[in-house]
């Protein structure tokens, strides 16, 4: 069993709004605070990625940025220029290609869109990813994601038999090199601040000691998983266990157990195959009763609501 394939088949990855940005000269687009995950990669020339906090990130050719828009950002090739607004210029044209500045000197060509993931478990990237992640050229993993991404979007311009299913897979993938790229293999102990970008999932399956106790928790979910228990697992005493855990996870073992059988019970929910308690033994509940507790207090709906809910969703 693969925690980091698991997370992948629930969040269900798909990309959406293609578009293109053209600038030449001197020019900036910025893009407000929402609830997005976008990406773009350089195509040609070379521009900036400005956030309110940290240092501006150089973008050269074949680079690639995966940013969560948790904040707001500017693309520019000088910040001293006043950014257009993205979705003022979207709106005006109706288009999502984008065409700044004038002139004809260092042009630049950006490609890009959004990611968006199952809604009944998105919020498990919340601690899965830093907020920005750049590929630069030089990773061993950009050629990789730059083959996907065309071949993706030659499959969305060109549909043929079986596009859907096509596509699905190829979001799935660029996704997986993502999240397996040496830009999101930092040292955790690199500081505050990277430590607390780099926790989670990822970080967990980098280290012998929480992968094995990952790996355990999500073949056995139902199985009646202790601190003690996943220690003796691990070859380590419960005490060091806990503390490593948690550091590197970024929650306890308990706690991301009770997340991880939240997030499969929602998606077992979402799809109305199961009842409500064999959905509950599934994910280590002996009684419905208890269950639907914990459903409640970790989603803040019962389940008999939140399957009602999804239900409508798809009518």
């Amino acid at each position: 069993m693969d925690p980091f394939l698991d997370l992948i088949h629930l969040l269900r990855p798909q990309a959406t709004l293609w578009g293109r940005t053209d600038g030449v000269g001197r020019w900036g687009v910025s893009f407000r605070k929402r609830d997005d995950l976008l990406f773009c990669w350089v195509q040609q020339g070379e521009c900036q990625l400005i956030r309110p906090l940290g240092a501006p990130v150089h973008l050269a050719p074949d680079d690639f940025v995966l940013i969560r828009t948790s904040m707001p950002f500017t693309l520019t090739t000088d910040p001293a220029v006043e950014p257009e607004d993205s979705e003022t210029l979207v709106a005006a044209t109706m288009d999502t290609d984008l065409k700044l500045g004038e002139g004809t000197d260092s042009p630049v060509i950006l490609r890009g869109g959004r990611f968006v993931f199952d809604t009944a478990n998105e919020g498990l990237l919340t601690g899965l990813l830093p907020s920005l992640v750049h590929i630069a050229a030089g990773d061993t993993s950009s050629w990789r994601v730059r083959s996907l991404l065309k071949m993706n979007e030659a499959e969305y311009l060109q549909p043929g038999p079986g596009s859907e299913f096509v596509i699905a897979r190829l979001m799935e993938l660029i996704l997986v090199e993502i999240l397996r790229s040496e830009a999101l293999r930092a040292n955790p102990e690199q500081g505050p601040e990277q430590s607390q970008e780099h926790t989670g999932l990822l970080a967990g399956l980098t280290d012998p000691v929480t992968a094995r106790a990952l790996a355990a928790m999500h073949r056995e979910v139902a199985h009646g998983w202790t601190v003690a228990g996943l220690a003796r697992l691990c070859g380590v005493s419960r005490s060091s266990f806990a503390v490593r855990f948690r550091r590197i996870v970024g929650r306890g073992p308990i706690e991301y157990l009770l997340d991880w059988r939240m997030a499969l019970a929602k998606d077992e929910l979402r799809g109305g195959t199961r009842s409500i308690g064999e959905v509950a033994l599934m994910v280590g509940f002996q009684s419905s009763s208890a269950f639907s507790t914990a459903f409640t207090r970790a989603v803040g709906c019962s389940p008999k609501r939140f399957a009602a809910s999804a239900l409508a969703l798809t009518r």
